[in-house]
């Protein structure tokens, strides 16, 4: 599968599809006050690093970074359509985001998922996340987990 990752506006019309499909996912595994969705005008911002992949054209998922004034990077925003799971995507926008910030000169990345997210919970700790308290606005939610990772 022939997937390539790449820096993109998140103001596509592409993409706005992709994020309606991720917010249904996360609001049919979660209630909303466990729902730390960021909306499509916040991932336009200058402080925020998005990317899609595409195979053949078409996006089939995407990935941010926010760049934090406290020195680290927050994963946001996660999210590869069902049809290609399972094929390393998931992988491959996580490490073209940690390159990125790396390129930015921020050392740590943290993020926060669902409990019932499993796919993305095996894909962080496959690549290197620890397990974190919550941090900055979050609250010690039992449908949260916290991670980080020293780049």
């Amino acid at each position: 599968m022939a997937v390539t990752i790449e820096l993109a506006s998140p103001l596509l019309p592409e993409v706005s599809e992709l994020i309606r499909e991720s917010d249904a996912v996360a609001q049919a595994l979660y209630p909303a006050e466990s729902n730390h969705l960021v909306g499509v005008d916040s991932l336009a911002q200058p402080h925020m690093i998005f990317c899609v992949a595409r195979l053949d054209g078409g996006i089939v998922g995407c990935g941010a970074a926010v760049l934090k004034p406290e020195g680290y990077a927050e994963i946001k925003r996660m999210f590869v359509r069902e049809a290609v799971r399972g094929h390393g995507v998931g992988r491959q926008i996580l490490a073209f985001l940690e390159d990125q910030v790396r390129r930015r000169a921020v050392t740590l990345t943290r993020l926060e998922t669902g409990v019932y997210s499993y796919d993305a919970i095996r894909l962080y700790e496959r690549m290197g996340y620890v397990k974190i308290g919550p941090f900055a606005d979050y609250w010690d939610d039992p449908l949260s987990v916290f991670y980080e990772k020293q780049l």
